[in-house]
């Protein structure tokens, strides 16, 4: 009787364990989440979370589109604004309207038909590393006019529009100001005279910029990359800042963008669990740790910020022209034409 009692107890416990299901998360190199915050919601829901880094947002978009006749994952996270339309266009989005998206402010809903639950935002923004410029003594740029001359231009790294989402925000930024005939020219200009384009932004800020080894003391990031700078310094401590973030935004007109990030369902193999996971991402606990774990803003209003978001200085945005990001992949490939194969 004993025995037949343990085996039934093997059994059930079997039973559950092979119960449990898979859920794949594919991202940007860029996620990152509290581990004890996705263990909570495989508990919660006997599954297991496997996460799979797709690259870049633009790399990442790429990847699912060769692959959608045979779907990678069940959730995709990090396509943003600039990317939306052609994922739409690639029919590789299952709608799903998550009803944590009530807390998030209309102007960062990004769309009304549940393709994309936003679950953060951030800012594309230029930064500058406050000692480089101080030692030579070299005013700062003050348009992007300026930043196109030989004394800026070599000075300045970006990530390719192609490749990365900051790349094709800050392309966009430029059609926006000077529409696509001027910004090609800017664009043209701005490499003959010494602008840096790499693959992605890891590779601008991680290898190119001054701050970590590299000789362009500008580069392409994020308006909150400063109180990241401050965040990961030794000895942090929010109840004693100091006095000035090591890197600023360079907020030179018509550079900035306002980038919206999502996550929605895609191979819908765990249908059910794939909602359950965006719902999870704007909750309250992934919410309160996107701020210093990603360096953007969570969606969900009211959502506390540590203290360190006093350098995360954040800029006034040019509307943005009717029709701009309808085929971000079109102005993409002119990019590749007119500046990146011009000789």
């Amino acid at each position: 009787m004993r025995i037949q009692g343990i085996l039934t107890a093997a059994f059930l416990l079997t039973g559950v364990a092979s119960a449990q299901t898979t859920l794949t998360v594919i991202t940007h190199d860029s996620f990152d989440v509290d581990k004890k915050l996705v263990a909570s919601f495989e508990a919660a829901h006997n599954a297991r979370v496997r996460f799979v880094k797709g690259g870049d947002a633009g790399e990442l978009l790429n990847r699912l589109i060769l692959t959608r006749r045979a779907p990678l994952a069940d959730v995709v996270y990090g396509l943003d604004n600039s990317l939306i339309s052609r994922a739409r266009s690639a029919d590789l989005l299952q709608a799903y309207k998550s009803p944590a998206l009530s807390r998030v402010a209309p102007a960062y809903r990004l769309d009304d038909a549940g393709l994309l639950n936003t679950v953060d935002y951030g800012f594309v923004a230029l930064n500058y590393d406050r000692a480089y410029f101080q030692k030579a003594g070299l005013a700062l740029p003050k348009s992007l006019d300026d930043l196109k001359t030989p004394p800026y231009a070599k000075l300045t790294v970006v990530s390719s529009p192609a490749t990365s989402s900051p790349g094709l925000a800050f392309l966009l930024a430029t059609v926006n100001h000077y529409g696509e005939a001027g910004a090609w020219q800017w664009w043209r200009e701005a490499r003959l005279n010494g602008l840096k384009v790499t693959r992605g932004w890891s590779d601008a800020y991680n290898k190119e910029f001054t701050r970590n080894g590299g000789k362009y003391p500008i580069v392409l990031s994020y308006a909150s990359s400063p109180a990241a700078e401050v965040f990961y310094a030794d000895n942090y401590d929010a109840k004693k800042l100091p006095a000035q973030a090591p890197t600023a935004n360079l907020f030179l007109p018509g550079s900035t963008w306002l980038q919206l990030e999502g996550g929605h369902p895609e191979g819908a193999r765990q249908p059910a669990l794939a909602r359950k996971f965006v719902d999870f991402m704007l909750g309250a606990g992934v919410q309160a740790d996107i701020p210093t774990r990603m360096w953007i803003y969570p969606a969900v209003g009211g959502t506390p910020l540590d203290p360190v978001f006093k350098f995360a200085t954040q800029p006034q945005l040019s509307a943005v022209k009717p029709g701009l990001t309808a085929n971000p992949q079109r102005l993409v490939d002119t990019w590749v034409t007119q500046v990146l194969r011009a000789r």
